[in-house]
C-alpha cells in the first residue's frame, strides 16, 4: 500500500544531509515525497564569487532545492517562505524591513504549524519528519521546524512523526577516521563539539537502510553547489563530496530516526512501519 512522507526542512540543503536516502527510497518504492522548507536558506554562506550579476542566494538556493528534490523522485516541493535566522539568530533581533519576510525561528509556531498542517491536511501525510530537540546542532531554525512540525502533526492528525537525526556515536567515530585518513573537515567539525549535537545510539527507534540510493543522496548534495562555496575553510557538503565511494556508503548508509510517543531502542528499519502496523 502507497503511503505519502512529508519531511519538513529548515533550509535548502537539510534534505541532503539528513533524509535524502528515505526520500529516494520512499519514491522507489511507489511512495508520495512531499518535501516543504520553512525557508529559502537567504542568508546562507557563499563564496563572494559564486552568484551572478544581481542574482539573490534565495533564487540560487530555491534552484538548487528544486533539482535535488527532482534527483531524490519528489512528487511536491513547498516553500513556507519565510526568512532564514542565520545559524547564530542573529537576524532575530533586527527589524523586518518592509515586505519581507520576518526570521523562522521568531515566528509564532501556532501560525506557521497552521500553513503547514494545511499542507499535511490536502496530501493525507501519513508520516511527518521534523529535527531533534536540539535541532541537531542547535540552529534556532531547525529548533523550531521541531516545534511547528509536531504542532502541525497534531492539528493534521497526522499518526506518525520522527525526528531525523544522525547517530552521535557513529558521526563521532567518522569524523575520527576522516581525520586520521587526512581528509578535511570543516574546523566545527570536531569531536569535542559533538556532547550535544544530534541524538545518542541508545535513543534511537529507526535505522533506515538507503545504500542502494546512495546515487540519488550524493546527486542531492551536488544540486546544493552555492553551500560547497566560501571565501574561507571547507565547507560540510564539499568535504562530503570530496568522500571516495567506499567510504561515502559508510558514513550516508543508514538514516537514522526517533519516533514520537515510541519506546527508545532501535526496532524499525522502515519510516511506513507505525502506519502499516497501526
Amino acid at each position: 500500500m502507497a503511503h505519502t512522507l512529508v519531511t519538513f526542512h529548515a533550509h535548502p540543503d537539510d534534505e541532503a544531509l539528513l533524509t535524502a536516502g528515505t526520500m529516494a527510497k520512499a519514491a522507489a518504492e511507489g511512495h508520495r515525497v512531499v518535501l516543504v522548507f520553512a525557508t529559502r536558506g537567504d542568508v546562507g554562506a557563499v563564496a563572494s564569487d559564486f552568484l551572478a550579476t544581481g542574482e539573490s542566494l534565495a533564487h540560487r538556493r530555491t534552484a538548487e532545492a528544486l533539482a535535488s528534490a527532482e534527483a531524490l523522485g519528489v512528487a511536491r516541493t513547498e516553500f513556507l517562505d519565510y526568512g532564514d535566522s542565520g545559524d547564530q539568530g542573529q537576524r532575530l533581533d533586527q527589524p523586518v524591513p518592509t515586505g519581507e519576510a520576518p526570521p523562522f525561528a521568531g515566528v509564532p509556531v501556532e501560525e506557521a504549524a497552521a500553513r503547514l498542517a494545511a499542507i499535511l491536511v490536502e496530501e493525507q501525510a501519513d508520516v511527518l519528519t521534523v529535527y531533534d530537540p536540539n535541532g541537531g546542532y542547535g540552529h534556532p531554525d531547525h529548533k523550531q521546524v521541531r516545534a511547528v512540525g509536531i504542532r502541525a502533526a497534531e492539528l493534521a492528525g497526522t499518526p506518525v512523526v520522527l525526528e531525523a537525526t544522525i547517530n552521535r556515536e557513529l558521526m563521532k567515530m567518522g569524523v575520527e577516521l576522516a581525520g586520521s585518513l587526512g581528509y578535511e573537515l570543516p574546523p566545527e567539525f570536531s569531536p569535542d563539539t559533538f556532547e550535544h549535537w544530534f541524538t545518542a545510539q541508545e535513543e534511537l527507534t529507526h535505522a533506515v537502510d538507503v545504500s542502494a540510493h546512495l546515487a540519488a543522496k550524493r546527486a542531492s548534495m551536488a544540486a546544493h553547489a552555492s553551500q560547497a562555496t566560501g571565501d574561507t575553510g571547507t565547507r560540510s557538503i564539499a568535504a562530503f563530496l570530496a568522500i571516495p565511494e567506499e567510504y561515502f556508503a559508510m558514513a550516508f548508509g543508514t538514516e537514522w530516526y526517533v519516533e514520537l510517543g515510541r519506546a527508545p531502542g532501535i526496532a524499525e528499519h522502515d519510516v511506513f512501519a507505525s502506519v502499516a502496523t497501526g
